[in-house]
Parts: structure tokens; sequence; C-alpha cells
């Protein structure tokens, strides 16, 4: 028995001097991320707005109630499902395609790679800018331009196709990175799989939608939940875009938490509006984690 204590003794001692060498690290993520979103449950129970100093108080659960049944949250809840939704199948779809034309051999392949991959490598804020000034404006931009051409009136897309206008965006910065998880899907497919469907009969299409495509749901999955999670966060497209317009158009929950907070200065509203956008993302992520971990489980069961 004490050598058994003994045992656990050391074990606990090595897993601690594993360990020691990132608590400076979480301490530090604790401190600025924790300690904040504390805060910040704390004033979503208050009735705080910073134009009329001391009218601080209390409302517990009325900013929530609050958050539900403002038609101008619900809108931005709304646009918020509806910009993720749409961009996310979009660029999956498109990331399949690139993936499965990256997986075959043909010259120049490695130049097409880097250039599919470099809109990722792009800030938001830049991409913004570039599709606003360099494609869609209407006096200099590209599109209106090759409008022109066909003798078509310039359109100013942004202010009409505001939605579509920033999801084209989202779909152009997100699609390499679809492109990147279904590429190693793709590449960890067993080729004798790929011979045997061919042996059988099976044409392309038919081997794609048969065997390829059941392969590359799990990283479907882990492309399309990860791509979320970053998505339902997307302020700064939209804030150098549209600015939420017109009107509400564009506008999405993490842009109505800006409004609020540094526009209406409603600091209890603002909050509250942020733990339920962090509580949205916890759940997306949670089932993210475990799509990640099953891939993990599939790829060792291979192995």
């Amino acid at each position: 028995m004490a050598v058994v204590d003994a045992g656990r003794i050391s074990a606990r001692g090595a897993a601690m001097r594993r360990r020691a060498p990132l608590l400076p690290a979480l301490i530090l993520l604790f401190i600025v991320t924790q300690i904040p979103f504390l805060f910040t449950i704390i004033f979503s129970f208050q009735s705080w707005n910073l134009l009329r100093p001391g009218s601080t108080r209390w409302v517990w659960f009325q900013n929530y109630a609050s958050v539900f049944t403002d038609g101008t949250a619900l809108q931005a809840l709304l646009n918020e499902v509806l910009m993720t939704v749409l961009a996310v199948l979009v660029s999956l779809v498109l990331g399949t395609l690139f993936a499965v034309l990256l997986d075959r051999k043909f010259p120049g392949r490695s130049v097409v790679r880097t250039l599919l991959i470099s809109p990722f490598l792009i800030m938001p804020t830049v991409a913004a800018l570039l599709w606003k000034t360099t494609m869609l404006d209407p006096v200099y931009g590209i599109l209106n331009y090759l409008l022109r051409q066909v003798g078509a009136g310039p359109v100013d897309f942004v202010s009409s196709f505001p939605m579509t206008s920033v999801i084209v965006v989202l779909v152009w910065q997100w699609t390499p990175f679809m492109m990147l998880i279904c590429l190693a899907g793709l590449q960890s497919q067993s080729h004798e799989v790929l011979e045997a469907a061919s042996m059988d009969g099976a044409g392309p299409l038919r081997t794609f939608f048969s065997v390829t495509l059941p392969h590359l749901r799990s990283y479907l999955e882990l492309g399309g939940l990860l791509g979320a999670i970053y998505l339902v966060n997307t302020f700064d497209l939209i804030y150098m875009m549209t600015q939420g317009g017109p009107g509400t158009a564009t506008t999405n929950l993490p842009y109505y938490i800006y409004q609020r907070a540094f526009q209406g200065f409603d600091i209890g509203q603002a909050s509250a509006l942020g733990v339920v956008t962090v509580i949205g993302t916890i759940i997306v992520a949670t089932v993210a984690l475990r799509s990640l971990f099953s891939v993990f489980k599939t790829a060792e069961g291979r192995a």
C-alpha cells in the first residue's frame, strides 16, 4: 500500500511539473477573459446608462427579457443566423469543389493552391475595404466596369444588396479554410477503397457521392462548426462595409452590442446581449469540439 501511495504521489508530482510552465499563461488568460466576463454578467442584471449618471439599479432579468422582445435585437439575431448559415454552406460547397480539384495532380497545382489560400490570410478589415472600394464601388469598382462593357448601368451593390455583399465577402474569405479541411479529409482517404469502387464499375460521380462524400462527412461537420463559431462574431467586416445598414439590414448581434454600448451607452442591455451571444457561441463550440474528437478517434482507428 505504501508503494502504491508513493507511486501516486510521484505521478502527481510529475503531472504538476509538466503543467507548471503553463500556469502563467493560464493565469493571464483568466485575468483578461474570465474576470471581464464576470463583470459583464454583473452588469447584465443592472439598468445602467452612461447618459444618466447615478441611475444605476438592479433589474435582474429585465435586460434579458428585453433582448427577446426588442424588435431590433430579434432582427439582429435573424440576420446573424441567415448570414452565418448561408456563408458557411456556400463556403463548404465551394471549398469541397476546390479540394477535389487540388487533390488531383496537374501542372501549376502549388501555384493554384497558394492563390486559393491567400484570401484566408487577408485581415477582415482589409478584405472589407478591398471589396467595398475595388470590387463593388458603383464608380470605380471592377464589377461595375464589367457591367458597363455590356451596356448595363452602374449598381451600388453595398447599398442595394447589403446582405448579399457581406455574405459574398465572408464566402470569399472562408472558402480557403473549408478547402483545407476537406483537402485533409481527401488525402486521408484510402486509395484501396477508391480502387475497389473503380473495379466494381463505379464512375467518378458515383464514387464521389457513395464513397468520398461519406468519408468527408466528419470533416465537413467540423469545418462548418468551426466556421460558424468565427462567423457568429463577425463585426469588423460589417463595420467597414455597411455599418449595419441600410437600416438594420446587416446588423448582427456583435454589431448591435456595439451600437447599444458605444452609441446608445446602455451598458446593461449591451451586457445582456453579450452574455446571450457568448452562451450561443459556447454551445456551438462544444458541438465543434465533440466533432473534432470524433475525427481524431476515427483517424486513430484507421491507424
